[in-house]
C-alpha cells in the first residue's frame, strides 16, 4: 500500500480524525498568539508557561482532576499574574526566570512527595497527538474563535500596543487591561497545545508561522492572515506526511513550520516600511504621559 493510500485507511480511525480536527482548529488561533509573542517580545513567557503547565498537571494528577484542565487554569492565572511586569520586555525576563524555576521545583517536589507517577506528567509535555480528546477540541475551538476575533475587534489598539507600549498609552489604549488579556491568551494557548505537539514543541504551532508571517505581511491584519494561512498549510501538510510515512507528527510539524519560516526569510525585503510604521502614523498626535 502506498503512503498516500494509507492515509485513507488511517482517517477512518476516530483518534486520527480528532488529531486532524485539532490541528486545523489550532491553525486559526495559535499562530495569531505567536504574533503577540513576537510583537510584545515576550519569548521567555513560553518557557515559563511550559513549566507552569507541568505544575498544573502534577496538581491535577495529585487531586484526581483533569491534568490538562489544571494546566490551563494554572497557566491562565500565571499569565494574569505577571501582566503588571510587562511594561517592558526586560521587566518580564527576570520574573519569568523566577517563575520557571519555582514552578518546576514545586512540580518535581509535589510529584516526589505524593508518589504520583511522574512519567504520566512528563508524557503530556512531549505530547500525544492521537490522544486528543473532545474536551481538547473545545479548548482549541474557543481559541480559534476568540483570538482572531480579538484581533479583528481591537486591531488598531493591538497594532499600537505591539508597536510601542508608551505610544499606545498616549493614544488612549487601555494598555494594562489589553496586556492582561494577551498574556492570558498566550498562557492558555501554550497549555491548550500540550496534547498536540507537547509543550516543548508548541513553537511549531505558534511562533514559527508568526515569524514567517511578519516577513510576508505589510499590516497587522495581513500578518495575522498570513500567520493563519501558513498555520493551516503547515499543520495539514505536516500531518498528512506523518500519516503517509508513519512518522511522529510533532517533529514533522516543527520541521515543516521551520522550513516555511526559513524560506520566508530568504525572500528579499520588498520595502523598508512595515505595519509598525503605518499603524504609528495613523495614531493621534502624541501627548506627554506625565
Amino acid at each position: 500500500m502506498s503512503g498516500w493510500g494509507q492515509i485513507g485507511d488511517l482517517w477512518q480511525l476516530v483518534p486520527v480524525q480528532r488529531a486532524g480536527v485539532g490541528l486545523l482548529l489550532a491553525a486559526f488561533g495559535l499562530p495569531v498568539v505567536g504574533v503577540v509573542i513576537v510583537g510584545l517580545d515576550i519569548m521567555p513567557v513560553r518557557f515559563a508557561m511550559m513549566h507552569v503547565a507541568l505544575l498544573g498537571i502534577a496538581v491535577g494528577q495529585l487531586v484526581g482532576l483533569d491534568p490538562v484542565l489544571c494546566a490551563l487554569v494554572a497557566c491562565a492565572l500565571a499569565g494574569a499574574g505577571v501582566a503588571p511586569l510587562a511594561r517592558t520586555a526586560e521587566g518580564l525576563s527576570g520574573a519569568m526566570g523566577l517563575l520557571m524555576s519555582l514552578a518546576i521545583a514545586a512540580a518535581l517536589l509535589l510529584l516526589a512527595l505524593s508518589g504520583v507517577n511522574a512519567n504520566g506528567a512528563f508524557a503530556l509535555l512531549w505530547g500525544s497527538i492521537l490522544a486528543v480528546r473532545p474536551a481538547d477540541l473545545v479548548v482549541l475551538g474557543v481559541l480559534a474563535v476568540a483570538v482572531p476575533g480579538l484581533f479583528l475587534w481591537r486591531r488598531r489598539d493591538l497594532a499600537l500596543l505591539l508597536h510601542d507600549r508608551e505610544l499606545a498609552w498616549c493614544s488612549g489604549v487601555a494598555v494594562q487591561r489589553l496586556t492582561v488579556v494577551l498574556l492570558v491568551l498566550v498562557a492558555v494557548a501554550v497549555a491548550g497545545a500540550i496534547r498536540l505537539t507537547g509543550a516543548l514543541l508548541v513553537d511549531a504551532l505558534t511562533l514559527l508561522p508568526a515569524l514567517a508571517a511578519r516577513r510576508l505581511g505589510r499590516s497587522l491584519v495581513s500578518i495575522t492572515l498570513w500567520a493563519i494561512g501558513i498555520g493551516v498549510v503547515v499543520n495539514v501538510v505536516g500531518f498528512l506526511i506523518s500519516l503517509a510515512w508513519d512518522l511522529p507528527p510533532g517533529p514533522v510539524l516543527v520541521l515543516a513550520a521551520g522550513a516555511v519560516a526559513l524560506a520566508a526569510h530568504l525572500i528579499p525585503e520588498r520595502r523598508t516600511s512595515s505595519w509598525r510604521t503605518s499603524e504609528s502614523s495613523s495614531a493621534p498626535s502624541r501627548r506627554s504621559p506625565h
